[in-house]
C-alpha cells in the first residue's frame, strides 16, 4: 500500500526585525504621552517653575521621537545584537588591525556633505516646504544642519575602520566630484535614489509629527469616552500617532551599525510615481483641492448616517479602529527600518503573515468604510459611480504601488522570494487572492495549499 504523505509545508522565512523591537518604542513614546499629559501633576509634584498645562507642543513632539527611538535602538543592540549581523557590511575586528585611511573618509565626506546641500537646496527652491506645517520640518531640519556635519566626522572616521568596504555610494559620488578615478554611475544613482528618498519624506513626516502628537496629549479623555462616536475618532488619532511617530524615527535612524540603512531604493520609475502621488506636493493636485480623483463629493461620511443609532456608531467605530490598528501595526513592526521606496530588510511577521501588504490592504478598506462612497446627501446615483469609481481608482494606485515594492525587493533579496513564494501558498489574505487571480488569469487551476 502505498504510503507515501504529502511534502511538508515550507516555513516562514524569519523577520530581519523582532516584533519585540517595535513594541519597545511603542512603550517608551507611550510613557512619554503619559508624562507630557500628566506634567501639571508633575510640575507641581517637583515645584518646577514651569507653566501647569500638559507639554503637547512642537518640542515635546520631537522629545517623543527619542523616547521612541532609544528603546529601540538599545533593544536592538542588546538584545538582538543586530550590530553583529553580516548585512551591515562591518566586522568589528578590523579596527583593531586596520590602519586609518583617512584620504576615502574624506571623499566620503565630501559626498555626503555635497548631497545634503542640495537637498538644503531644494528645500530653499521648492515653494510648498515654505507653508503649513512644513515650516516647522524646514526649522527642524535647519537646526539639525550643524550638528549633522559635526558629528559626520567622527562617525565616518569610526565606522570607515570597520566597514569591510569603506567606499560605499557616498565614497563613489564624493569621487566624482573630485575627479577621482574608480567611481561607479550604478553606485551614484544608488546614493542619489536613497537620498532622495530620505530628504522627501523625512521632511513630510516631520511636519506631522506636532499635531498627531498634539490630538492625544490634549485630549480630554473622560469626555472622549463618554461617546462611542469620539471615542472611536480618538483611538483612531492615537493609531495615526503610533504611526506617524514610529514611521519618522524610521526614516531618521539610517544607520548602518544598527542594520537600518538603505541597502536600495527601489529602481524602477513606476514605483516612484505610484508612491510620490500619494503625498504632497502631487496628492494636493490629485485627491486635493483640484478634485482630479474626487471620491468625497456630497459624502459627509460615517458618523453623519449613523447619528442617533449609538450600538451602530459603536460597532462601526469599532471596526475603523481596527483597521487602523493594522495600518499602525504595519508601521510599528518595522522598528527602526519603516520607510516607503527603500530595501532595508524583510519583515514576515506581525501582520505581515497574513499579507504581504497590511497596510494597503487596511488603510484601502478604511476609506470604503469611513467614506461610504456610495451614499451621497444630494441622493444623486451620478454622484455615487462617480465617488465609487474614483476611490476604485486609489485602490488601484496602490495595488500599483505594492507591485513596484514586489518587484524591487523579489530583485534584492532570496529571503523576500521565498517569502513571497510562502505569502502565496499560506498567507490568509494573500493565498485566496493569488489563486483567484491565478484562475482569472488562466495559469493554473485553483487548488487547496498541500
Amino acid at each position: 500500500m502505498d504510503t507515501a504523505q504529502a511534502p511538508p509545508r515550507a516555513a516562514r522565512p524569519q523577520s530581519d526585525v523582532s516584533s519585540f523591537v517595535g513594541l519597545v518604542g511603542l512603550a517608551g513614546l507611550f510613557a512619554w504621552v503619559a508624562v507630557s499629559r500628566n506634567f501639571p501633576a508633575i510640575a507641581d509634584y517637583f515645584d518646577l517653575p514651569l507653566p501647569r498645562q500638559p507639554m503637547s507642543g512642537p518640542h515635546s513632539a520631537l522629545a517623543a521621537l527619542v523616547a521612541a527611538a532609544v528603546p529601540m535602538a538599545l533593544w536592538s543592540v542588546f538584545v538582538d545584537k543586530v550590530h553583529l549581523r553580516p548585512s551591515t557590511g562591518i566586522d568589528w575586528s578590523l579596527r583593531k588591525t586596520r590602519v586609518p585611511d583617512r584620504g576615502t573618509s574624506m571623499v566620503k565626506l565630501l559626498g555626503l556633505w555635497t548631497t545634503w546641500a542640495v537637498i538644503a537646496a531644494l528645500y530653499c527652491l521648492c515653494r510648498w516646504y515654505w507653508d503649513g506645517n512644513y515650516i516647522f520640518a524646514i526649522k527642524v531640519l535647519t537646526w539639525a544642519a550643524l550638528p549633522l556635519v559635526v558629528l559626520s566626522v567622527p562617525y565616518v572616521l569610526w565606522l570607515d575602520r570597520v566597514m569591510l568596504n569603506p567606499r560605499d555610494h557616498a565614497w563613489h559620488f564624493g569621487a566624482l566630484i573630485l575627479g577621482r578615478p574608480g567611481w561607479e554611475p550604478e553606485q551614484i544613482k544608488k546614493h542619489w535614489r536613497a537620498w532622495i528618498i530620505k530628504g522627501f519624506y523625512t521632511a513630510f513626516m516631520i511636519s506631522i509629527v506636532p499635531f498627531a502628537f498634539a490630538t492625544v496629549v490634549t485630549a480630554d479623555l473622560p469626555q472622549t469616552f463618554s461617546h462611542p462616536a469620539s471615542a472611536a475618532l480618538f483611538l483612531i488619532e492615537v493609531m495615526f500617532m503610533m504611526d506617524v511617530i514610529i514611521g519618522t524615527v524610521g526614516y531618521i535612524m539610517t544607520v548602518r551599525p544598527l542594520d537600518a540603512h538603505i541597502r536600495s531604493g527601489n529602481p524602477f520609475l513606476g514605483g516612484w510615481i505610484a508612491a510620490l502621488i500619494c503625498y504632497p506636493p502631487m496628492v494636493w493636485g490629485i485627491m486635493g483641492n483640484a478634485q482630479f480623483v474626487n471620491y468625497q463629493q456630497n459624502t459627509p461620511e460615517w458618523l453623519y448616517w449613523m447619528q442617533g443609532n449609538d450600538l451602530l456608531v459603536a460597532g462601526w467605530g469599532a471596526w475603523l479602529v481596527v483597521l487602523t490598528f493594522f495600518y499602525a501595526w504595519a508601521t510599528f513592526v518595522f522598528g527602526l527600518r519603516f520607510s516607503n521606496l527603500t530595501y532595508r530588510g524583510v519583515i514576515t511577521n506581525g501582520p505581515y503573515r497574513w499579507t504581504r501588504h497590511p497596510a494597503y490592504v487596511s488603510k484601502n478598506l478604511f476609506w470604503w468604510f469611513a467614506t461610504l462612497p456610495f451614499l451621497v446627501t444630494t441622493g444623486s446615483p451620478v454622484e455615487m459611480i462617480r465617488n465609487s469609481f474614483f476611490l476604485l481608482v486609489v485602490n488601484g494606485i496602490y495595488y500599483w504601488r505594492a507591485r513596484t515594492e514586489e518587484a524591487h525587493l523579489l530583485r534584492e533579496d532570496a529571503k523576500y522570494r521565498a517569502y513571497y513564494d510562502y505569502m502565496a501558498e499560506n498567507g490568509l489574505i494573500t493565498a485566496p487572492l493569488t489563486r483567484l487571480f491565478a484562475w482569472v488569469k488562466g495559469l493554473r487551476p485553483v487548488t487547496a495549499p498541500a
